[in-house]
């Protein structure tokens, strides 16, 4: 698997799990952690898409809702719910990544955690949102903490 999507799949786990459990972050990290042998990239990519999504919470709910027509945000699943914030949170506060790659991250999390219809679902708002961005769905600037690394986003 790779590094960004281990890092992704764990973050909406995290995520979830912050939903239905607020309280102090640094204390869910620790807890998340426990007992888990993950690598430090994976830990590091994880907790700022985590941080990231945490800091702009209220921003990223308003804009699914405004994205998502007809659904109420509190009615949706919680796990899509989450990934579409951690793709939101990448699209608008993640130059280095382009949002074709946030959305298609987060189609592919959709299906392995809830099948082909919470894909397509979550693949129809993040599309919706890419439309507002102010940069080309391909586009992306190096991110310099990744420069040496051959790894795809």
């Amino acid at each position: 698997m790779k590094m960004r999507h281990q890092a992704r799949m764990l973050a909406v786990q995290m995520l979830f799990q912050r939903d239905f459990n607020p309280g102090d972050l640094e204390q869910a990290f620790t807890d998340f952690w426990e007992g888990r042998d993950v690598p430090a990239d994976v830990r590091t990519f994880m907790e700022t898409l985590v941080r990231g999504v945490e800091a702009h919470r209220e921003e990223l709910d308003e804009r699914l809702r405004a994205y998502a027509e007809h659904w109420d945000l509190e009615r949706m699943g919680a796990v899509d719910r989450n990934i579409m914030r951690a793709a939101l949170f990448e699209m608008l506060f993640r130059d280095d990544i382009p949002p074709v790659v946030s959305i298609d991250e987060a189609v592919e999390l959709a299906k392995e955690f809830n099948g082909l219809e919470s894909g397509r679902f979550v693949n129809g708002i993040l599309d919706r949102a890419a439309r507002d961005l102010p940069r080309p769905a391909r586009a992306g600037r190096p991110d310099p903490r990744f420069r040496d690394r051959k790894e795809a986003h």
